[in-house]
């Protein structure tokens, strides 16, 4: 539910340099905040607007790429969080749920936090190509540093999600690489880290959603990070099963009943 909302940290947020709506919807019953991958940018759910009836979909805008590429990238996953909550609580006066994609999973939670903070609830958040699982051992998590361009860009391309023929374009490294490497060190920075039971309590009902095929699949003790319950969802696929299947359909049945009570 949503309640009575505190002022932001930041009470000049610019609620559309975080966010960009993918679509306008006419009086929706909720909103849907979808952040995206490491290396991600708002573009990758830009065909999601009018996909979901009656909920009206925002693609995070995070700095240093993209319409932002101007800007320092973000080094802190929780400061990050922090601001994208400054701009989300504008939106509040609707139902909002997260759908955090991989490293968006965790900058999701951490959003949700802080809105929980300051009297806004989401009913509900997606943590997709994320697991409900224990954090990996500091032994199987690799340092973004040791990586050279080839191995990063290798990395991409085992995930899914980039052309292999862009990523081979000189021209798109230069302009990519620097913040898919910022957002590494950021996640490597966050968890498993050295503080990884840091993560925070919320109160919002989790679902994750992963691909049967997906041997990348981010893990992350959901039942220990929520008090709402968590809800696993296996789909067809590997890490990035939604350039192809996204989940509309699961998206609207959960948000159709949870907003709808939210109002109750």
């Amino acid at each position: 539910m949503t309640t009575d909302i505190m002022t932001p940290r930041h009470a000049t947020t610019d609620s559309a340099l975080w966010l960009h709506r993918v679509a306008p919807v006419d009086d929706p019953v909720a909103r849907l905040i979808c952040f995206p991958h490491a290396g991600g940018s708002a573009s990758f759910f830009r065909d999601w607007g009018h996909r979901v009836p009656r909920i009206e979909v925002y693609a995070v805008r995070y700095p240093g790429r993209a319409e932002r590429l101007a800007e320092p990238v973000a080094t802190d996953l929780r400061e990050l969080a922090r601001d994208i909550a400054d701009a989300v609580a504008q939106l509040a006066d609707r139902p909002i749920a997260l759908f955090g994609h991989s490293m968006g999973a965790p900058i999701a939670l951490e959003t949700a936090a802080a809105l929980e903070a300051r009297g806004v609830d989401p009913v509900h958040l997606f943590a997709s190509g994320s697991r409900d699982a224990p954090y990996p051992s500091p032994e199987d998590w690799s340092d973004p540093d040791d990586e050279d361009d080839p191995a990063v860009i290798e990395r991409l391309l085992t995930l899914g999600g980039t052309d292999p023929e862009l990523a081979a374009d000189p021209e798109f490294q230069e302009l990519v690489l620097p913040y898919v490497r910022a957002d590494a060190q950021m996640f490597h920075a966050y968890s498993p880290g050295s503080t990884p039971h840091s993560a925070p309590s919320v109160r919002c009902p989790v679902t994750t959603l992963t691909g049967d095929a997906d041997a990348d699949a981010d893990c992350r003790p959901w039942s220990e990070l929520t008090t709402g319950g968590v809800r696993a969802e296996i789909v067809r696929g590997d890490h990035f099963y939604l350039v192809a299947r996204a989940p509309y359909a699961l998206i609207h049945k959960t948000l159709a009943t949870e907003s709808v009570a939210s109002d109750g």
